[in-house]
């Protein structure tokens, strides 16, 4: 692909991999979408090429909540014990139980989420299915949850651990391309009673561990392609995609605590329906 055209998906996956509009569906739905012929979706570098991206946004997640896994490191650490080291091995415990559904479910059906990621129209139809999630998302929270109330973020080792399955399972949703990872998580925050900041919170640090085991499938692949390999624009699209992730998370993570009300998924919503159904009209049409 061409350099411009690379740089371009970097910056896209920066921004939609944290936003809850899918990152995965964008980077299916665009390339045609605009005409980039550069971009083969079906070649065997492309998937790889997207984990590099994704590899750049779990840098930049490790570096804006560096004191959340900070503190886990230094309690399991503390040779003390004590309520420090109590926390965070029950913080990084949380963590893996989110983490493992998506584990799990990835080994098992990777070859169908394959078949799926490579067609655009099949992303623009969840691209809007994923904005009734996002609305359903609400919708049970306000109608079968008493959340949390307002007043700053609790630590992560306050959550439970039927919540943290919860964000597990429903972030399984996001391998069907155009749903999206953080938005799915969101939703199983808020369904089991966190407030919206912290929903986000917690649904942006399994993305770490996640994103991780999909690079070490995906880049050895990437590295073993004849004439391609991890070239410098490859690396370059990384650190582009990695310092607009961090942008978009300081905006995210800002928006949510200004921001926290019923309801404030739903311009996201909104824009997952217009662009899902602009973007299917024109691959029917």
């Amino acid at each position: 692909m061409s350099a411009l055209h690379a740089l371009a998906l970097a910056v896209l996956q920066g921004i939609t991999e944290l936003f809850p509009i899918s990152s995965l569906g964008h980077a299916v739905i665009v390339p045609p979408l605009l005409g980039w012929s550069s971009i083969d979706q079906h070649s065997p570098e492309f998937l790889p090429f997207i984990v590099v991206l994704h590899v750049g946004t779990a840098v930049a997640l490790l570096l804006y909540f560096w004191r959340d896994w900070a503190a886990i490191v230094s309690g399991i650490l503390n040779r003390g014990g004590g309520a420090a080291k109590s926390d965070a091995w029950n913080a990084l415990g949380l963590i893996v139980v989110a983490t493992l559904p998506a584990v799990v479910v990835g080994l098992l059906f990777e070859k169908l989420v394959r078949g799926l990621f490579a067609s655009p129209l099949i992303a623009a139809l969840f691209l809007i299915a994923n904005g009734f999630l996002l609305l359903l998302g609400e919708w049970l929270r306000q109608r079968e949850v008493a959340p949390s109330q307002p007043g700053g973020e609790r630590p992560i080792a306050a959550f439970g651990w039927r919540g943290a399955l919860a964000v597990g399972f429903w972030q399984c949703a996001a391998f069907l391309p155009g749903v999206s990872r953080s938005g799915a998580a969101m939703v199983g925050g808020l369904v089991s009673g966190l407030h919206h900041t912290e929903a986000a919170h917690f649904s942006f640090l399994p993305a770490t561990p996640i994103i991780t085991g999909a690079a070490l499938l995906e880049i050895p692949k990437l590295i073993a392609l004849p004439g391609y390999g991890l070239s410098g624009l490859v690396l370059l699209s990384g650190i582009a995609a990695g310092v607009t992730a961090y942008l978009s998370t300081w905006f995210l993570m800002r928006y949510f605590r200004r921001h926290d009300f019923d309801n404030a998924l739903v311009p996201f919503a909104i824009y997952c329906w217009i662009a899902g159904a602009a973007a299917t009209a024109f691959f029917v049409l």
